[in-house]
């Protein structure tokens, strides 16, 4: 899992049939200030621009979450957080 922020929309006029109805987000890793991840993820949560997520990466419960079982899904915001809470230095 990774903790994000969304960063923008994506438009695709074209795509394939599992994904027909699914809302596509860029999102962009918070937590590695030098490496920062940018990905297209499918939005589960009801996310927004601006919103912190949590998003579930590779492997089958983003295809499982987004319900696109046979679908070529990589990514999938999972929720949206309220609050993070950091203990420790």
């Amino acid at each position: 899992m990774l903790l994000c922020r969304v960063v923008g929309n994506v438009v695709s006029t074209c795509k394939q049939g599992d994904l027909t109805g699914q809302k596509l987000l860029v999102v962009q890793e918070l937590h590695n200030e030098g490496t920062k991840k940018t990905l297209i993820a499918c939005d589960c949560a009801g996310a927004g621009v601006g919103d912190v997520v949590v998003v579930l990466h590779e492997g089958g419960s983003s295809r499982m979450a987004s319900h696109c079982e046979g679908g070529a899904v990589d990514a999938c915001i999972a929720g949206v957080v309220d609050s993070v809470e950091r203990s420790g230095p």
